[in-house]
């Protein structure tokens, strides 16, 4: 009989990588400040609040992720988030922002994101993944592509299809956008369904938790707003009837999902739009929304804000959608409405992290979000909760591998 294995291999991986008997990003200090504290949701526990948000890459194959996909995301994992989230991922082949967006509409698009997970779990790690349909702002080009010319349509010659995107109405997002055809009831139903089939090849690919895309004038968005929705008919007009799309997508999404896995989902708190365009959709609206989640099966609202026209007037920061989170979370409170938030937007020192999540009691400042969601910084720092845990005190482990290379003073 061989003798035990002493760098024993992660449980359940199809090849060798050594098991992480403390996740990376946990930390190992004995006082642990709100950030680092572990948080359960359903049936799903992070081991620390600092999450990787969604970001767009423009750079999936036919929607197909790919081994560039790979190395981004884990790289963010493996070296602790506390979840790391694919980007915006389409339902159908006509909801993608651009040709080259993440997709989940067929089932060969599934593989892909099942190697990530399955390395992502193989380091302890969480994966989330983010469903959405980009409506009447479909069919545009990368950022790099579009090059600042101001037209952002993809055309047919470059992959686009400018003459099937679709929305609640036929409005456009702005100049140099395409001119959406409005959906029929049946193209309604159609999203829908297609929306519960991405989250069950989700499920299947074996992701841990699924976000619906509520936010930035997507279609769920633009089904919400006065701004993109001038329907007539049972889904536009009234309150009632502006919720029927967006809550039949949760819906959907809720039932394809075991019933411990979380569900979140991202708004766009308020359009920027209220001094001109006073039917815009705003605060008071994303409350009234989120209230509605619990009963929807909705366990975190994930808080953004604008998007959905193009003359929405941002005044932006560091940190400057937090106070909308904090306010949101708040009046939640309140409500007793049991709904976790988000916080996201230009979060990059250490010390408001900390802060945004656990609150400062010495400057009497309340926390205004049960997590964080974190982009740009961490491309520019893939380590980015050590370095949070250095700034604050707090020892975090790193992975196995790693753990020769010990921080240095002045380094």
């Amino acid at each position: 009989m061989s003798p035990e294995r002493l760098n024993a291999p992660a449980p359940g991986c199809s090849y060798f990588t050594p098991k992480q008997c403390i996740p990376a990003g946990t930390a190992v200090s004995p006082d642990r400040p709100v950030i680092f504290q572990p948080l359960k949701i359903r049936d799903v526990t992070f081991h620390n609040r600092i999450f990787v948000a969604p970001m767009c890459t423009f750079s999936a194959d036919d929607g197909h992720l790919t081994d560039f996909h790979f190395q981004h995301l884990s790289v963010f994992a493996f070296r602790g988030a506390g979840l790391t989230t694919i980007e915006a991922t389409s339902v159908s082949a006509d909801g993608r922002i651009s040709p080259e967006d993440s997709g989940l509409w067929k089932d060969s698009q599934i593989a892909p994101i099942k190697r990530i997970a399955e390395f992502v779990h193989s380091q302890g790690q969480k994966l989330a993944i983010q469903l959405a349909h980009a409506g009447r702002k479909a069919s545009t080009l990368s950022p790099w592509a579009a090059g600042g010319t101001g037209n952002v349509i993809a055309t047919e010659e470059q992959g686009g299809w400018p003459k099937d995107v679709v929305g609640p109405s036929t409005s456009s997002w702005g100049a140099g956008t395409c001119t959406p055809n409005e959906m029929s009831k049946a193209d309604i139903e159609a999203v829908i369904a297609d929306f519960g089939s991405a989250a069950r090849r989700a499920v299947e690919a074996g992701v841990d938790v699924i976000e619906i895309h509520a936010a930035h004038g997507y279609l769920f968005h633009q089904f919400l707003s006065k701004t993109s929705n001038q329907r007539t008919d049972e889904y536009g007009g009234s309150w009632e009837n502006r919720l029927r799309v967006p809550c039949g997508m949760i819906k959907a999404v809720r039932d394809a999902m075991p019933s411990g896995m979380p569900l979140f989902v991202r708004v766009s708190v308020t359009e920027w739009l209220e001094e001109i365009m006073p039917d815009s959709w705003v605060f008071e609206d994303t409350l009234r929304l989120v209230k509605m989640f619990p009963d929807l099966g909705v366990d975190l609202v994930d808080v953004s804000s604008a998007g959905n026209h193009e003359k929405q007037k941002i005044f932006t920061g560091n940190e400057y959608q937090v106070n909308l989170a904090g306010k949101l979370r708040g009046e939640l409170a309140a409500a007793n409405c049991p709904v976790y938030v988000g916080a996201v937007g230009r979060i990059t020192d250490p010390v408001a992290a900390r802060d945004i999540v656990g609150g400062n009691p010495e400057k009497d400042i309340p926390a205004k979000a049960d997590v964080i969601f974190v982009g740009r910084q961490f491309l520019r720092d893939p380590a980015w909760v050590v370095t949070v845990g250095n700034k604050i005190g707090v020892k975090v482990q790193v992975p196995v591998q790693y753990q020769g290379a010990k921080s240095v003073s002045g380094s």
